[in-house]
């Protein structure tokens, strides 16, 4: 058990037998009555935003999350399959739990697969993947004074907005968290 006046980002627990991930919380002592907590949940089976408020000083259930490094091997269908990189065990996750996921995954590539018990509850990218630019529009000679960008397709398929020096074939690091350009790898 764990007091919500302890609350941080990212922290795990367990309300009404679903569990949450707290994206953000705000402690309100408001000047008439007692204190409370906001915070803003996500759900980590179906992805859902809740935001509840909780009594200060309210015990809540942290839940015991494990994150395993597994290598993405391959697509099978609409199935993915990851390699336990110590057991060598192998696990299928379906598409449906990897929408935003798939954007940034390239094969042999490592990452975190977050498990709640024997239930697997999603994936971790690292926060930056380098990938190679598939498509983009060639750069205007002389078109640097505006500063601006031009968008680009990955080799996975996202498109993302790059400077103009930007080439074919030029190997990126993109941020996995707000797919921005960082810089060439």
């Amino acid at each position: 058990m764990i007091s919500v006046n302890d609350f941080k980002n990212g922290l795990t627990i367990t309300v009404d037998g679903e569990l949450w991930r707290v994206v953000e919380f705000q402690h309100v002592k408001p000047g008439k009555g007692s204190a409370f907590v906001r915070s803003k949940l996500k759900n980590l089976r179906n992805g859902a935003v809740q935001e509840k408020t909780f009594r200060a000083g309210e015990k809540v259930e942290q839940a015991q999350i494990d994150r395993k490094k597994m290598q993405y091997l391959y697509a099978d269908g609409n199935n993915y399959v990851f390699m336990d990189t110590d057991t060598y065990e192998q696990l299928e996750l379906p598409g449906e739990s990897l929408t935003e996921e798939l954007k940034y995954l390239k094969e042999n590539m490592v990452v975190s697969v977050i498990m709640y018990g024997s239930e697997t509850l999603g994936v971790e990218l690292p926060n930056t993947v380098d990938l190679t630019v598939a498509e983009t529009e060639p750069g205007i000679k002389g078109d640097t004074a505006s500063g601006g960008s031009k968008p680009a397709t990955m080799e996975t398929g996202v498109v993302v907005q790059v400077p103009f020096f930007v080439n074919e074939g030029d190997v990126l690091t993109i941020n996995t968290t707000d797919g921005t350009y960082i810089s060439r790898a």
